[in-house]
């Protein structure tokens, strides 16, 4: 697929047929996202396919949670686990024990496990060179040496005619889903990816335009308004 294409038409997809991935075409996604740049070459993803059915539903099960977490506060009109206006995290708007108690149904997280490739992708926090680490607001340099390898994984899944998306909420119960898995204590759960073939595909992406976030010098400075 030519990259243009494939970079305006890569947007989340959440429901799957129910044919397979082959494990061919998904060694070709791996093969090819691995070519995705990270600080110093140190490459520091491990990607865990998951096959086994009761690892698959105990990952759910914990991704729920979160989820739940999550739909609270948006439900509360807040943007959720986000930092304040001086970069820093305040605490959460809600009960988050009681959001995690109370179900929310999302058909995509509730069916995770029947995702026809289910990956959780694990990064080495000693690889990291996380530049921000002293700063007094939420970290966020780190990620840049796994979240490209993410992306590449997505846009390597839409060469393959396949969809996906990747989703964090795994993260909100870290500690067991590192017992579950098997990760040591130096490694971090970036992400989980869901791929699949789409039951259907978004033909028209909607995201701002250049304009509107693209400025001359100053980050109040005027827009960059050139024509593509």
């Amino acid at each position: 697929m030519e990259l243009r294409e494939a970079m305006r038409t890569s947007g989340a997809v959440r429901t799957f047929t129910d044919e397979p991935v082959p494990d061919d075409v998904l060694a070709r996604v791996l093969d090819n996202a691995r070519f995705a740049p990270s600080g110093g070459n140190t490459q520091p993803w491990t990607v865990l396919v998951l096959r086994d059915p009761a690892i698959r539903r105990a990952v759910r099960d914990l991704a729920v949670l979160g989820w739940r977490e999550y739909r609270a506060q948006v439900a509360a009109g807040v943007r959720p686990f986000a930092p304040g206006k001086d970069g820093r995290w305040h605490g959460p708007a809600v009960d988050l024990e009681q959001a995690a108690a109370t179900p929310a149904p999302m058909s995509f997280v509730d069916d995770l496990d029947r995702a026809p490739a289910l990956l959780v992708l694990v990064a080495r926090l000693t690889a990291l060179a996380v530049m921000d680490i002293e700063l007094e607001r939420t970290s966020i340099v780190g990620g840049g040496s796994v979240y490209p390898f993410a992306q590449n994984v997505l846009l390597a899944a839409r060469d393959e005619g396949l969809g996906g998306t990747l989703t964090t909420f795994l993260v909100r119960r870290e500690p067991a889903a590192a017992k579950l898995l098997a990760i040591p204590p130096d490694h971090a759960i970036a992400g989980v990816l869901a791929l699949g073939y789409p039951e259907r595909r978004a033909t028209k992406l909607t995201r701002r335009p250049v304009a509107e976030f693209t400025r001359f010098d100053t980050f109040d400075g005027e827009p960059f308004t050139a024509t593509p």
